[in-house]
This record gives structure tokens, C-alpha cells and sequence, in this order.
């Protein structure tokens, strides 16, 4: 499938190109719309949003390379990538963190077996109040345990489709 000429994504991009002076900068709202479609920011992504705005794609994956939101590499249905910064370190997420891809069985930025969960750390999701907590295909969940990760892994699990594009 394809961004270009996908009906399911026409209103968006002309919304996001309607917004800016110049097409060019649409590029990190397309970007989001390339790694919606294809689960991670590849080739034929940054190819459609450099036709798009009319630039080269190596401008296009310089942006991407840039930006922690983008994921360069194919991730599980379920991106889940816990803050570990300081403030949230000290609140218990350097070991929730190892727990959780304990509990997974991956390395760091490794996905799971089933190709469900991807696992990542991040610095600074600015919900220090609520950690352990992580963002999960954009979507926050926070004031983490063992036992509710456990539930929500549980869940996530049953519900595959529940987290597809973006939604926990």
C-alpha cells in the first residue's frame, strides 16, 4: 500500500499541506502519515513524502533520522518506550525497565518473539510525577507496576488490533 493515492490518507495530506505556506513544512506530519501506513519510516515512505512536497528524499530522511518518533526500523504492533530519566529513575523506572524486557524476553529496542512488543528507553516524556510510566504508540500509561504492566500486556495481547496505528 502507499500513502500517494491511498484515499484513506488524501484528506489528511491536503489538511497538513493546506496548513503551511510552503509544502516542505508538511514533512513531519507526512512522515507520521509514512510510518501509520507502513509501521516504521522506510524507503518508500520518505520516497512519498520527498514527491510530495517536492524534495529530495535524502532532506526527507534527514528529518526523519533526527526525530526519536520516527522509527527507522520495522517495530512490534505495540511500540512501548519507557522514560528513564532521571526524575523518573528515581521513581523506579531504570528497573521497571529492565523488568519489562525481562518480562519480554528482548534486548534493548529488541521486539518480542511474537512481533507484539518493541521496547525501547527514552529521555523525558514530562510525566515525572506518574513513573514509572511509558508511551505506547504515542499514548501514554502511567503509574506502572508490574502487576497493571502485566495486565496491560495481557490485553494488548488478546486485542492485537487495539494499538494499530497509534492507539493503546
Amino acid at each position: 500500500m502507499a500513502i500517494i493515492g491511498n484515499a484513506k490518507y488524501q484528506a489528511r495530506i491536503k489538511r497538513h499541506l493546506a496548513k503551511y505556506p510552503t509544502k516542505r513544512s508538511a514533512v513531519m506530519p507526512l512522515l507520521y502519515i509514512a510510518q501509520e501506513e507502513y509501521g516504521w519510516v522506510n524507503q518508500a515512505g520518505i520516497n512519498e513524502v520527498a514527491q510530495l512536497l517536492d524534495l529530495d528524499p535524502t532532506q526527507v530522511k534527514s528529518i526523519a533520522g533526527f526525530y526519536t518518533m520516527y522509527s527507522e526500523k520495522p517495530k512490534g504492533k505495540y511500540w512501548l518506550q519507557v522514560c528513564t530519566d532521571l526524575p523518573c529513575a528515581l521513581q523506579g523506572a531504570d528497573e521497571f525497565h529492565a523488568w519489562l524486557k525481562e518480562e519480554l524476553g528482548v534486548q534493548e529496542g529488541g521486539t518480542s518473539a511474537d512481533g507484539m512488543f518493541t521496547v525501547e528507553h527514552v529521555m523525558c516524556l514530562a510525566a515525572c510525577d506518574k513513573a514509572p510510566m511509558l508511551q505506547c504508540n504515542f499514548h501514554y500509561v502511567e503509574n506502572l507496576d508490574k502487576d497493571s504492566m502485566r495486565a496491560l500486556l495481557a490485553k494488548w495481547r488478546v486485542d492485537g488490533a487495539g494499538a494499530a496505528n497509534g492507539s493503546a
